[in-house]
């Protein structure tokens, strides 16, 4: 079943984490034979800062080991690794451990002792396991990208002004910074300008800095060494040597720590870099654009952010306004993305203007999710109000009554202080200042 030297086995990276030089050696053996690449420790500690050191695909950690057993080195990997495929083993196996470990994340359970043929069969099973599940996550990232880079859609005078620029810049090297809240289409933006620039044949790699904890975003970001840390058992280049010629997004660039904020301002001056654990230099030619949903400005000036590094990052900024700030796009949106679902169904008026009185605090993502599951539960009928969730019921529900004037604008900013963030976006999403917001309150005792 399996061959020496396997063009797939050979690319795919198992950790082996257990006490038991004996059990490492037996399993290194095997695996090795199968043409994995292994890597066995004996301590769960040093296993831990392997897991922080770079990504495996297979991972086999003991139950029973000291200072950390298998279930907490599982949780940590389930954190800081959530794309490795995790097996527990013990000897001690119950149906009770099982059941824990499959809730923590891992894939399956490994009693010992087991024979070499058995290992062999088992994992198998594991590593198809992982493939498949390591395709489609590629294929739906594929499919995601496709789907970014077509036209933005919108009518909104706005988002069109952003659009102009980002066309402009595009054309150029000059750095870009991003700014939106969740969901607003920042890494759309980004396509965009890769697709209208001179570096459109060329990649176009996304870092989510916040996803990646500390050590594991300076490796991933600047690539290393064979023997930089424990783990590293070959060299291996960064995202930014990934996207030579082409644009790296380093998306929610707010979140990437102070250190890492040094060796990144250092790279963008001189588009030169160093793996960890090399001191040899390398030049890259990557065009950056960077994108956060925190306002960096207040950042810097709190101190969380470095002022020569967000100075260096705004050489041109794009704000994408929120969904709520650009209401006349929702219906294009919806009808996008009924089409997208191959859908037939129609939105019923009542349940359009619920839709469009919505304040959409996760913006476009969070009207693609509405409307996915809009389209399920109508079953290919017209989408009403009761196809929506509860909130959007609520919006339309007092419509049906007769209702003062005053009643009517009462209850209309109750409903808007209960989805705005704070006074201020309330004040915004009513269209008054805050000055009459607070004489409105006052005299609606809300």
């Amino acid at each position: 079943m399996w061959s020496k030297g396997s063009s797939v086995q050979a690319k795919a990276s198992v950790l082996l984490v257990d006490d038991e030089q004996n059990i490492l050696k037996t399993m290194r053996i095997c695996l090795e034979s199968a043409g994995f690449e292994v890597v066995t420790i004996a301590n769960p500690v040093e296993g831990l800062d392997a897991v922080r050191g770079r990504v495996f695909d297979l991972a086999f950690f003991d139950l029973k080991m000291q200072p950390m057993d298998g279930m907490e080195l599982l949780r940590e990997t389930r954190q800081l690794s959530p794309e490795t495929t995790v097996v527990l083993m013990t000897a001690h196996g119950s149906i009770d451990s099982a059941v824990e470990a499959i809730k923590l994340g891992a894939h399956d359970y490994l009693q010992k002792p087991f024979e070499f043929t058995e290992l062999r069969h088992f994992t198998d099973k594991v590593f198809e396991h992982h493939r498949l599940t390591r395709e489609l996550r590629a294929l739906k990232e594929e499919l995601e990208r496709r789907g970014a880079t077509g036209v933005v859609i919108t009518r909104s005078p706005k988002m069109k002004s952003v659009i102009d620029l980002a066309t402009q810049v595009a054309t150029s090297n000059i750095t870009v910074l991003i700014e939106g809240e969740s969901g607003t289409g920042k890494e759309l933006l980004a396509h965009l300008i890769h697709q209208r620039s001179p570096r459109a044949e060329e990649p176009f790699v996304t870092v989510n800095c916040a996803a990646l904890a500390e050590t594991l975003l300076e490796s991933e970001l600047f690539g290393h060494v064979k023997g930089a840390f424990t783990g590293a058992v070959k060299d291996r280049e960064g995202r930014f040597e990934a996207a030579n010629g082409g644009t790296a997004l380093l998306d929610e660039i707010g979140d990437v720590a102070p250190a890492t904020q040094v060796k990144l301002l250092r790279f963008l001056q001189s588009k030169e870099l160093e793996r960890v654990g090399e001191t040899a230099t390398r030049k890259v030619d990557v065009r950056i654009i960077a994108a956060t949903n925190r306002n960096l400005e207040e950042s810097v000036q709190k101190g969380e952010f470095r002022e020569d590094l967000y100075y260096r990052l705004n050489a041109v900024k794009l704000k994408l306004p929120p969904l709520r700030e650009r209401v006349e796009d929702i219906p294009l949106l919806i009808q996008h993305f009924l089409k997208r679902s191959n859908s037939t169904s129609e939105v019923q008026p009542e349940a359009l203007r619920a839709l469009t009185a919505y304040s959409w605090k996760g913006n476009v993502r969070e009207l693609e999710n509405v409307m996915e599951r809009a389209v399920i539960l109508a079953r290919g009928g017209a989408i009403g109000l009761l196809h929506l969730p509860e909130e959007f019921q609520l919006l339309t529900e007092d419509t049906k009554r007769g209702l003062s004037l005053e009643d009517v604008e009462k209850q209309h900013i109750v409903k808007v202080l209960r989805v705005a963030r704070d006074l201020e976006e309330a004040a915004s999403i009513l269209g008054i200042d805050p000055a009459t917001l607070w004489r409105k309150r006052k005299k609606y005792a809300l």
